[in-house]
């Protein structure tokens, strides 16, 4: 159909209650937390897709035979494992595309964690695939194509920021991703988790609110909050959020730009504190010179909040390996071993997937 393009894999290292008065509370104990706050496309060349099923076919659920596998276990993930290959898929009747990445050992008989990775504005799921460092985790790694938005020049956008495509519905696009990944590939449906890059990282943030019946955890990175379209967030149960922010970040300020409807970070994190009710203060770090992580525990269910602020960074993925916005981009930490650190213990609740799977269970 299109061409399929392999990228060659990295190696690596395998109802919420709210409380009067809390909000600024929580705000102060941020700022103290975090002292002094005041790119190219990946192209893909052109060859023939391997088309994957649609997943809209299939009811929703019906691919979870028993818990913590999926109806692919035990099938041809249809490429090799190290491998990166370009997919397509159909969602809401539009052709779409994944840059879909198997790792290393991958086998059909052992269920796998995903990564689902929604990049920024006019970049490719390849684009992000090659600065970010994600091809190393354990996991299946599936980095999301947007749709060709609004504004200057031919990028893609995802949902809720004002340049992204009208009429694109890009949260029925994930559950269809998933669906169909589960329905080709031998998946843990308790272990999803998502990440992005500005425009995408706003985006996981949507998924966070509207999908968290699916979406175990989400780690934003330099994240364009805008929610155009999505003014309320009322996920089902606590998420568990690590987020990471340049306090110089130009293209999306730190402490937030109301003409843009861009919230400040420290509001954004302080609302999913609030969220998930974790305790007002803050374990604080200094990770690095130039980084300071600020974590939330003893919230709902074991939701905690950590946000990495990297002092002085730009609008930039910490430990990229490729150029990855403007700014100052730090490698004192890794952004793809921190954020996996947080995120491999966390599961979605068992009750969630027995009800996709129609089973009935409530606990």
């Amino acid at each position: 159909m299109s061409t399929t393009t392999a990228s060659p894999a990295h190696a690596g290292p395998g109802g919420a209650r709210r409380r009067p008065g809390r909000r600024a509370a929580l705000l102060t104990a941020l700022a103290l937390a975090v002292p002094g706050l005041a790119g190219p496309i990946g192209a893909t060349s052109a060859s023939a897709i391997p088309v994957l099923p649609d997943a809209a076919t299939s009811p929703s659920g019906s691919t979870i035979q028993a818990l913590g596998r999926s109806e692919g276990c035990g099938t041809d993930p249809g490429q090799e494992p190290g491998s990166s290959v370009l997919r397509t898929l159909t969602s809401d009747g539009r052709e779409r595309t994944v840059q879909l990445h198997l790792p290393d050992g991958y086998r059909s008989d052992r269920a796998w964690p995903v990564v689902l990775v929604f990049h920024g504005r006019g970049n490719t799921g390849a684009g992000t695939e090659a600065f970010s460092g994600l091809d190393a985790l354990p996991a299946i790694v599936a980095y999301g194509n947007g749709v060709i938005g609004t504004g200057d020049g031919d990028r893609q956008a995802w949902e809720g920021a004002p340049y992204s495509a009208p009429g694109v519905d890009d949260v029925a696009y994930t559950n269809d991703l998933l669906d169909t990944l589960e329905s080709e590939l031998c998946v843990d449906p308790r272990r999803v988790y998502a990440t992005g890059k500005s425009n995408g990282a706003g985006f996981t943030g949507i998924l966070a609110c509207e999908l968290s019946d699916r979406i175990a955890a989400i780690a934003p990175v330099a994240a364009a909050l805008y929610g155009t379209g999505h003014p309320d967030c009322d996920p089902e149960r606590p998420v568990p959020v690590i987020s990471f922010h340049g306090t110089q970040d130009a293209t999306i300020p730190y402490d937030g730009d109301a003409d843009r409807g861009l919230p400040a970070i420290q509001d954004w994190v302080g609302g999913w504190v609030e969220r998930n009710d974790c305790r007002v203060r803050p374990r604080v770090e200094e990770t690095a010179f130039d980084v300071t992580t600020s974590s939330w525990t003893r919230c709902d269910d074991g939701a905690e909040v950590t946000h990495v602020a990297v002092l002085g960074g730009g609008h930039t993925w910490p430990g990229e390996d490729s150029y990855s916005g403007g700014g100052y981009a730090t490698h004192s930490i890794e952004a793809h071993e921190v954020m996996w650190d947080f995120l491999r213990d966390e599961r979605l609740p068992t009750r969630f997937v027995c009800e996709r799977a129609g089973l009935g269970v409530s606990s």
